[in-house]
């Protein structure tokens, strides 16, 4: 059995679902963390995952995540965090605690994540953290106050870390993902829309560079998207 061991919050189908497959695929253990882990079942079948309940918006739920991964299938040396929330409408209408809710989901959460993570890391001077943002993190939108602030922060996040991190050996990476992906929210697989198969092949190629030429942001698009 490999010893290396990838965690996914806020895993589903999709995009989680491809990155599972690929790291299963390449030796990892996996483990899958959602809000409600019953939706999980088949994709753990699928890859031998192990599924965890989690709130990411909760430091009680993130470390005791963290501390049952370790327990079951060892510290990840890969983190990805996916989850992320918005509310939809004109700024004046829109419901400020559910705006809050949505922030600490994309932003607040992450930053949990990425705590609990590098205090494993660090000790190792090795590990990778992979943020999945989107196009809203880099230009907002109107009537999407919530998930600009939110993808904003999440950026931020990662540009500070990685410059924190990147020369204590954990590679930080952020993922502008600028456009719809296929198979998520009812988006079609064709030229419109990315293949979660092919962003996830983009996050492990992230994975396996050479620490001479670290990145720590990616900008994914469809070929037929304007920029």
């Amino acid at each position: 059995m490999s010893d290396r061991t990838a965690l996914i919050i806020g895993a589903g189908a999709g995009l989680s679902a491809s990155l599972a497959r690929k790291f299963a695929g390449n030796g990892y253990r996996v483990a899958l963390a959602a809000r409600n882990a019953d939706k999980l079942a088949d994709l753990a079948a699928e890859t031998g995952a192990r599924s965890y309940a989690c709130d990411a918006a909760s430091p009680a739920d993130m470390a005791s995540l963290f501390a049952s991964v370790d327990r079951d299938l060892g510290e990840p040396e890969i983190v990805v965090y996916n989850p992320s929330a918005r509310v939809r409408g004109p700024v004046h209408e829109t419901d400020p605690e559910k705006v809050r809710d949505a922030l600490l989901i994309t932003g607040y959460g992450a930053y949990l994540a990425a705590q609990e993570a590098v205090k494993r890391m660090l000790p190792k001077n090795r590990g990778a953290l992979l943020f999945t943002g989107a196009s809203a993190g880099v230009k907002g939108f109107p009537n999407s106050s919530s998930f600009a602030m939110g993808k904003f922060a999440l950026r931020g996040l990662a540009q500070a870390l990685a410059r924190e991190l990147h020369p204590q050996g954990i590679h930080v990476g952020h993922f502008v993902i600028d456009g719809g992906i296929a198979s998520s929210y009812g988006a079609k697989e064709d030229d419109s829309t990315l293949s979660p198969d092919a962003i996830a092949e983009t996050y492990w190629q992230f994975v396996n560079q050479h620490r001479s030429a670290w990145a720590w942001e990616i900008e994914l698009r469809p070929w037929v998207e304007k920029f």
